[in-house]
């Protein structure tokens, strides 16, 4: 907008221009009074036609145009009569005054110093008075302008002293003092953001936002100064201009300019201009209203400051008001007012809430706000009145060279120092912050004048700091007064109180200085050197005060650094304290501690060896006290890196670390920083990339480099050309353009180890990818490159794909979201196919990526691949992978889809799914598919086919030989071909060889063509009976057809009929899916019907529920060889293994008549061996008939009826088919719901087992069930445990057994019986004569088994655990024993059994004449007696009764006598967590080790004294009868071991040594050794656990090579070396009677392991091998597997926690039929996968004594969960199968439950921590406890 206070030559035109808008707008609500107004100045011609516009703003802007159009006269009358006429706003009537002509001012009168008499502004208003009104209301407005205009030139002379040209001038003029910071202006790169990150941002302070604008906005702009008051916010509102900027890029010299500028009439559009530095405003204590803060704290009018303040508020638009710094601000926002209405003119408030009165326009409304900051403070309020975000970058090197040319302008060096910056990186990217450029010019210049040759200057921002002081000092003081150190001496005092000023300031949050603040010579030094500036402070009220602040926050930043490092009374303690990285936002209106920025930086560089001179002069200090101090920064720094650090701390990290020019510390650091250099959303200038670039190189390791929405300009990647430890390179931003991967291209150079290169979401094109490609070709190192979402549209595919495959070891280029079109894809697709290393193109809508070999060399573009008489076969050496997804390709494409498929010699892979090639194209497309040559799916998916379309597919499975597969769906749009492997065309794999199909055998066997068995799934298709008529017609032509499914669509019964009469001509099928066709049950029974005519039927699985099931498996055909004309190859003929097969019929519902129809056509079926009823609610009635036919299913072996509800009288009548068919071996009902009827092949040849479990089987149905059992006397397990029998029950069933005449287990448990009940069994136990053992617990494993037996067995055993019996019961229990005379053996545990009960006890069982074992245990810690004593029941008897007398006794001597006559014969004595002490030790050593007798002796896990070791020794060495010594965890350790050998000495017979769990150590090994050298009948001997090195281990392998009879040695969890173990394993070959060998937890690896497997073939008596956590890797795994198969006798194997790998475990399954005798094969935690599943499993399968499986914390899924299902049936000893810790799901444990079903003998599979539904495992675990989902 113009202003009338302008130059004397205002133009006409442009005034009438800048009043047109409001004047339009103000007269379009008179239209009548301005057309007859306009008749007195225009002819009436020029009007007509007027009236045809009914728009009053047109009309209005019409008149108005006729009116200028007339002439200036005429203008200037209309004018002068409108202000007459009409009561204008004030500033409309000032323009159009000045448009008139009327209203001019010189800006040359400014010198004038009484303003009213000039001319007034107004003075033609006398022409136009109205009224008397009119006439006061005018004389109050020219009032207020004369006010104001003198106002605005007390503004305009006062804005030019303080910033203007006269204040230049005269510093220049007086020249007393260096202009530190404050040399001539230089244009800013300032660039305004489009985006609004502040809006964006929460207050979270750790993010990485610096303010900078985000990424992914538009593209920010330059800027000049002047654009930033254009078009800003609206018109009438107030606009807020935010300019940030990094400290140094100069702010406040922007301030001070564009108040200069505003002085000198730049800015025209404001009348006023006011400027505020919040360094300033943070001393004011009270509050203010608006007009003090304008006239008070600025500048206060000579006269009527009421009129001037009112004329400011009605012309608020032309009011710019300016604040500086507000990241200095001390205070906290106060935002109570911004929620409340708006704040009074009058009202006294404080600075924060006059700002955001301000910004917000409730104060001034429509003035023009100027804030400035570094990007390190914006309160909230502010995110939304922002109207322009505009950062400062501070120069470029165009802007370097500009300020370094007026710097050096008077001197001859000029070009000299231009180009020492130019050609030093470091250096110019420091001068691209002004302050900094200024600091590096003043120590250029100064050693320019005094070097004129070579110039060294500093190399770090601190050491340039303390340059500048020491130069500013010299400039002042000159040469005479000195070197540095002198003058440095000289100024000491004044330094360092200029130091502890600017320290105490940052604390108190001062930047502000009164006189009394500073010390004079503080004040005097700082001045004369140009470190401290002197201006006014003004403060409301008073007189302005001299105030004193550092030139820059950074120099007093400076200072105060150094304070700390030179400072007596600052230790080290209170240094790391103060040091610590900052953010770059601060919590919501929450202020800072201090005013710091640069602080932590110049810490560290005064930490530097470089600045340790400067500070001891300065402390006056030895160099230990100032390290001491450095060390301490550099301590913090390394700390620092080990924290977790976002992008804007990593790079104020590397800054410090770049300070400080310790390589050591920046390995050090870039060491834990290799994973942190991730950046996001803020500006990175070359300053900081150069520190980045430092910490980067001086690394060992490669790393990744990552900006994500980073302003990174193209100074920045200079910089970034240095960097030579960068593997990965990531840029994403929009403002990466062409220019941007130009400069990057450049960069790309110094690289050397850059193998990634990401440029996403720019704005690259087509011509910057050429570019970047065709720099990036020369590097060969490259692997990837990313341009992802550019907009790379019409790329020169032929000349990029040219430089691609020049890329030797590049693997992929992703071009993904770059709107490439489909005939630019087609093209890419073509040189894709040409290019000699490209392997995939991966198109799918906007994703398209290509991959590469990444191997050099050239791959053929054809070959031959056919068989050739006599000539070798050759491999492909490139096979490439072709997707074309969703590129709306259609029936117009196909043929040079074609042409492409047809140049590639080996595809892998082709899909076309998503397109619209439909019907005629898929055609197409097929009819040439045997001329394309693809080895693994073609997918034409989403391709519009109808059923015509699947037929034209099906009938390429005739012409297409390679077909593998056909896979189509309607519904979901699928259509997949896949193909096998190229056998004609490639070597066929080992043991592999093609099949015939008969039909062609007519031709001759040399006529025959290859075949493959194919795969044709047709599910999901909605096809109907008519439809399946054609697909038979096109399918009856497939005769290598090996599964069909027709799943889920709607064939019905009657597609079944059909597909029935069809499926003959399928001579190769082996799986038929038939699922969800809506059957009925009438199906079911033509199912059943056909199973005899199906003669290679496998098994038929049917299901009515939801979903219906049908599947058909059918055996594998018989291969017969054929060798014809010297050919080997399989024939295909109808012949098939003659197996068993299966019915399945699940969740249908039949009644007793279905079941009998069912049960008449199942009965005819030859080799029916499974029928599996579950889920079909089958009544009594349906049962009894069911269980009636089972005589006539002759080859029937199993029966399963699952989730069907069983009644009492049901349960009995499965029981009872035990006396209806003599061929079930075991009846198993489970929890009412669950039963199995296992059935043999004869009559008679095993025992028959019932299993009763869970089915709540009480008293009364004991009755019928004992007649059951009655019937059938050759039972080998009764199951009746889980049911509710009690007292009564049992009693009942006892009274049954015992007239019974069977010999069986029965089992009892868990079916409340209390102690009365315990009491009667065993009064039933000791008359009864076919009672042989008896086994009970009453705790919470109620356990209760009785094992009847014949007459003649000698065996009576009684044991009773935790039965809580009373003494009560204790009386009776010694009752009953005294009547049984045939008592074998009484083991009592834990049944309150007292000293006194166990007296009784044995005084009952004195009349037992026979051998008897007796075992009474009670807390392990009390006592245990285990006596085994031939009639000798009185010496027993006396012998318990004397153990537990008082200890005074024990010390008579008449006791001992008493005790050897007694013991005499003791052979066997052992203890076990026993505590004794030296008196006890000495006493027992003397009753019991003095037996001649004793043969065994074991002392474990017991604490004894070292005296009481010394006796036990002693008194060992008396028993020469030993063969059996265990001294295990008993803590001895080598300096027993001594004593311990004179004992062994005197044992010859001594055959096992057990010492494990103890300290023996090295020495007390070698010792043992010594000893065992004459113990020539040694068996066993077990050091595990012993802390043995090589030394030991080598001493005793020494011995092992005489002990011939050696059977097992234990030296797990000892730690030799691998030289030690080979020593071993050596002496190990020459113990050929070795069975055990025991050498877990050793951690040997496989160097020890490929020792022990060239041993193995030499222990041809091995039993058992244990080889647990060895760290054996796949080399050992894999030479171990190989060896086993030598030690056929091999009974028990582990291997667990080793990672074997596939190919060991491959080994070993292939050497499992070898080992006859394995019982148990532990591979717990070895990496075993699916992979090895299958070979595992028929391994295990040919073990036939095989009886646990270890396979847990593996990686099995559900298909080696499959595979071990499998060979579970085959494994007849199997007891327990343990899968815990895999990943195995619902199908695998399913599948395993089926399985179990058929497997009696195996106790449970362990199943826990696997990723099975709980719901499921529940469900699994009731219908058989036997797989257990639970840890317990």
């Amino acid at each position: 907008m113009q202003l009338p206070f302008q130059s004397d030559d205002l133009d006409l035109e442009a005034a009438i221009a800048s009043a047109r808008p409001q004047l339009v707008e103000f007269l379009s609500h008179r239209p009548g009074w301005l057309l007859t107004t306009s008749q007195r100045f225009l002819p009436g011609v020029a009007l007509n036609g007027l009236d045809s516009i009914t728009d009053h703003k047109e009309k209005v802007s019409v008149l108005l145009e006729l009116l200028e159009k007339a002439g200036p006269a005429t203008w200037k009358q209309f004018a002068q009569y409108l202000c007459m006429e009409c009561d204008l706003p004030l500033d409309l009537e000032i323009l159009l005054m000045s448009s008139a002509g009327e209203g001019n001012l010189s800006q040359k009168q400014e010198v004038c110093t009484d303003v009213s008499a000039q001319s007034s502004v107004l003075k033609g208003s006398a022409r136009r008075r109205h009224s008397s009104s009119i006439v006061s209301d005018k004389a109050v407005k020219q009032q207020r302008l004369d006010s104001a205009e003198k106002y605005r030139y007390l503004l305009i002379n006062s804005i030019r002293q303080r910033y203007g040209s006269r204040r230049a001038a005269a510093a220049a003029q007086e020249q007393t003092q260096p202009l530190a910071f404050n040399q001539a202006f230089v244009n800013l790169v300032i660039r305004q953001s489009k985006a609004s990150p502040l809006k964006e941002r929460t207050d979270k302070a750790q993010e990485d936002v610096a303010g900078a604008p985000e990424p992914d906005g538009c593209a920010d702009t330059a800027m000049k100064v002047s654009d930033l008051f254009c078009s800003v916010g609206r018109s009438g509102m107030t606009k807020v201009i935010f300019l940030f900027g990094k400290p140094g890029t100069g702010k406040t010299m922007l301030t001070h300019r564009i108040c200069q500028q505003w002085a000198e009439g730049v800015l025209p559009q404001f009348f006023f201009a006011f400027l505020f530095e919040f360094r300033q405003l943070n001393l004011l204590k009270g509050k203010l209203t608006l007009k003090e803060l304008l006239f008070d704290l600025f500048l206060q009018p000579e006269d009527s400051p009421d009129a001037v303040f009112q004329y400011l508020l009605e012309n608020a638009q032309h009011t710019l008001i300016i604040f500086d710094g507000l990241d200095e601000f001390a205070a906290d926002m106060d935002m109570s007012s911004c929620s409340k209405g708006g704040p009074a003119l009058t009202s006294h408030m404080s600075i924060s809430k006059l700002f955001a009165g301000l910004c917000h326009g409730k104060l001034l409304p429509g003035c023009t706000v100027l804030v400035t900051s570094r990007p390190k403070r914006l309160p909230d309020f502010l995110l939304n009145t922002v109207d322009l975000l505009a950062e400062i970058w501070g120069f470029d090197h165009e802007k370097v060279e500009e300020y370094v040319s007026h710097y050096f302008h008077q001197h001859s060096f000029k070009e000299q120092a231009i180009a020492h910056l130019k050609n030093n990186t470091k250096l110019l990217s420091m001068c691209l912050i002004p302050a900094l450029c200024y600091v590096v010019c003043t120590c250029l210049e100064y050693l320019l004048l005094k070097h004129q040759v070579s110039v060294e200057l500093p190399q770090t921002m601190t050491q340039f700091y303390i340059k500048m002081l020491l130069i500013f000092i010299n400039k002042q003081q000159g040469e005479h007064a000195g070197g540095e150190e002198t003058q440095l001496n000289c100024n000491r005092k004044a330094i360092l109180g200029l130091c502890d000023l600017a320290l105490k300031g940052l604390e108190d949050k001062k930047l502000v200085f009164y006189l009394g603040d500073t010390p004079e010579h503080v004040k005097e030094f700082a001045s004369l050197h140009g470190l401290l500036t002197v201006f006014e402070v003004k403060t409301s009220g008073t007189c302005p005060e001299a105030g004193y602040a550092f030139v820059h926050l950074s120099l007093q930043e400076f200072f105060a650094a150094l304070c700390l490092m030179v400072s007596e009374k600052v230790d080290k303690n209170y240094l790391k304290k103060k040091f610590s990285l900052k953010s770059k936002w601060t919590l919501k209106n929450e202020a800072k501690t201090e005013f710091v920025e640069s602080f932590h930086i110049f810490l560290s560089g005064l930490s530097s060896k470089e600045c340790r001179t400067f500070l001891m002069l300065l402390a006056e200090q030895d160099e230990a006290w100032v390290q001491d101090k450095q060390e301490a920064i550099l301590q913090s720094l390394k700390k620092l890196a080990a924290t977790h650090l976002t992008g804007p701390k990593v790079i104020e990290l590397c800054h410090c670390t770049f300070e400080t020019q310790d390589l050591k510390v920046a390995q050090h650091i870039a060491s834990l920083l290799n994973f942190k250099y991730e950046f996001k959303n803020f500006r990175l200038t070359p300053l900081d990339m150069s520190a980045l670039v430092f910490v980067i190189n001086s690394g060992q390791d490669l790393t990744h480099l990552d900006f994500t929405g980073c302003l990174v300009d193209v100074d920045c990647l200079e910089v970034l050309a240095g960097c030579k430890n960068v593997e990965h390179l990531s840029f994403r931003s929009r403002r990466c353009g062409d220019d941007f991967a130009a400069a990057l291209s450049k960069s790309l150079r110094g690289m050397r180890s850059l193998k990634k290169l990401e440029l996403t979401g720019g704005s690259i094109t087509a011509e910057g990818m050429t570019s970047l490609v065709q720099a990036s070709s020369q590097y060969l190192q490259l692997e990837e490159i990313n341009l992802q979402d550019n907009q790379i549209q019409d790329p020169e595919v032929k000349r990029v794909m040219d430089l691609f495959s020049r890329m030797e070891k590049l693997k992929k280029i992703d071009l993904s979201n770059n709107n490439l079109s489909l005939n630019a894809v087609l093209i890419l697709a073509k040189e894709v196919i040409a290019c000699q290393n490209a392997t995939e193109l991966r198109v799918r809508k906007d994703t398209v990526i290509i991959y590469f070999s990444g191997l050099s060399g050239k791959a053929p573009r054809s070959l031959d691949l056919r068989w050739k008489e006599n000539k070798e076969h050759v491999t492909p050496s490139r096979f490439v992978k072709l997707c074309l997804q969703n590129r709306s390709l259609s029936s117009q494409h196909a043929k040079e889809v074609v042409a492409i498929l047809q140049r590639c010699p080996h595809l892998s892979e082709v899909d076309l799914s998503g397109n619209k090639l439909g019907d005629e194209g898929c055609s197409c497309l097929l009819e040439s598919l045997p001329w394309i040559s693809i080895s693994k799916q073609l997918d034409l998916s989403q391709n519009h086919l109808s059923v015509n379309g699947i037929c034209s597919l099906l009938k390429c499975v005739n012409t297409c030989q390679k077909m593998m597969e056909v896979q189509i769906s309607l519904c979901c749009e699928t259509a997949v071909l896949r193909f096998t492997e190229d056998r004609e065309f490639s070597s066929l794999p080992p043991r592999e060889e093609p099949m015939f199909s008969t039909d062609d055998q007519q031709y001759g066997e040399e006529n025959q063509t290859p075949t493959y068995p194919q795969k044709i799934r047709l599910t999901d298709s909605c096809f109907q009976a008519s439809d399946l008529k054609k697909l038979c017609s096109v399918l009856k032509e497939c005769s290598s057809i090996s599964e069909l499914d027709l799943s889920s669509n709607c064939l019905g019964d009657e597609g079944l009929l059909q597909l029935f009469q069809f499926l003959p001509n399928l001579k190769m099928l082996s799986s038929l899916k038939f699922n969800d066709n809506q059957i009925s049950l009438n199906s079911v029974f033509f199912l059943a019907q056909s199973l005899p005519t199906l003669e290679n039927i496998k098994m038929m699985n049917l299901s009515l529920g939801h979903p219906q099931v049908v599947h058909l498996t059918f055996w594998e055909r018989i291969r017969v060889r054929s060798t014809s004309r010297g050919r080997s190859s399989f024939l295909a003929h109808p012949k098939y293994e003659a197996k068993g097969r299966c019915f399945r019929l699940r969740d249908c519902r039949v009644g007793p008549e279905d079941v009998t129809r069912l049960c008449q056509i199942l009965a005819q079926c030859p080799q029916l061996t499974e029928i599996d009823l579950s889920g079909n609610s089958l009544s009594d009635q349906s049962i009894e008939r069911l269980l009636s036919f089972l005589p006539y299913l002759c080859h029937l072996t199993l029966l399963s009826i699952r989730n069907n509800t069983f009644s009492p009288c049901c349960t009995v009548l499965l029981i009872n088919s035990i006396n209806l068919c003599e061929r079930i071996r075991m009846v198993e009902v489970r929890s009412n719901e669950n039963a199995f009827l296992h059935l043999g092949a004869s009559m008679r040849s095993q025992k028959t087992s019932c299993r009763l479990t869970g089915c709540a089987i009480g008293q009364g149905q004991i009755d019928d069930l004992c007649r059951v059992l009655e019937r059938h006397g050759w039972l080998a397990e009764v199951d009746l445990s889980r049911n509710q029998l009690g007292d009564e029950g049992l009693k009942c069933l006892l009274d049954h057994l015992h007239q019974a005449p069977v010999t069986c287990s029965l089992n009892l448990s868990h079916n409340r019986i209390s102690q009365d009940g315990v009491l009667h069994l065993i009064s039933v136990f000791t008359t009864s004569g076919n009672t042989a053992e008896v086994e009970i617990s009453l705790c919470s494993k109620a356990t209760l088994i009785i094992k009847l037996t014949s007459r003649d067995d000698p065996r009576k055993i009684l044991r009773l655990t935790e039965c809580n019996f009373q003494p009560e019961h204790l009386e009776k229990l010694c009752l009953l024993l005294e009547k049984c005379a045939g008592l074998t053996e009484y083991i009592s545990s834990n049944n309150n059994m007292t000293v006194q009960a166990a007296e009784r006890l044995l005084r009952s069982l004195r009349k037992n004449l026979g051998p008897l074992k007796i075992r009474i245990c009670k807390d392990k810690t009390l006592f245990q007696l285990g006596v085994s004593f031939p009639r000798c029941l009185e010496k027993v008897e006396s012998v318990v009764s004397r153990l537990n007398l008082d200890k005074p006794e024990i010390k008579h001597a008449c006791f001992y006598q008493r005790v050897l006559e007694k013991c005499a014969q003791l052979q066997e004595l052992r203890w076990s967590h026993v505590e004794l002490h030296n008196d006890e030790a000495e006493t027992l050593v003397r009753i019991f080790l003095l037996l001649p007798e004793l043969k065994k002796f074991g002392l474990t896990s017991s604490s004894i004294m070292p005296s009481g070791i010394d006796y036990l020794i002693t008194g060992l060495q008396n028993c020469q009868a030993i063969e059996e010594l265990n001294l295990g965890s008993m803590k001895l350790s080598s300096a027993a071991i001594p004593k311990l050998v004179l004992g062994l000495r005197e044992m010859p017979s001594l055959k096992r040594l057990i010492l494990n769990h103890n300290s023996i150590g090295n020495d007390g090994c070698s010792t043992l050794a010594e000893a065992l050298k004459n113990m020539h009948y040694m068996e066993e001997i077990d050091l595990s656990h012993n802390k043995i090195g090589d030394p030991g281990l080598i001493n005793l392998a020494a011995v092992l090579l005489k002990m011939q009879n050696l059977k097992r040695i234990d030296l797990s969890g000892n730690s030799p070396s691998p030289a030690g173990w080979e020593k071993l394993m050596e002496a190990l070959a020459y113990c050929k009677c070795i069975e055990e060998l025991l050498l877990s937890r050793n951690g040997f690896g496989d160097r020890t392991a490929m020792k022990l497997a060239l041993c193995l073939p030499h222990m041809t008596s091995l039993k058992i091998l244990c080889l647990q956590n060895n760290n054996i890797g796949p080399a050992g795994g894999m030479k171990l597997a190989r060896a086993l198969v030598v030690c056929g006798l091999l009974e028990e194997i582990s291997l667990s926690e080793n990672d074997l790998g596939e190919g060991s475990i491959h080994a070993l399954s292939e050497g499992l039929p070898c080992f006859e005798r394995l019982r148990k094969i532990d591979l717990k935690l070895c990496g075993i996968t699916d992979d090895a599943s299958k070979a595992l499993s028929h391994g295990f399968r040919q073990c036939p004594s095989m009886e646990e499986i270890i396979l847990s914390w593996n990686a099995l899924g559900d298909g080696g969960a499959q595979e071990l299902a499998s060979a579970l049936p085959g494994m007849e000893k199997l007891k327990m199968l343990d899968l815990e810790k895999n990943q195995i799901g619902a199908c695998g444990a399913t599948r395993l439950a089926e399985e179990l079903a058929k497997c009696l003998e195996i106790q449970f599979i362990r199943l826990w921590d696997n990723p099975v539904p709980k719901g499921l495992a529940e469900n699994l675990t009731s219908q058989d406890p036997r797989l257990c989902f639970s840890f317990y």
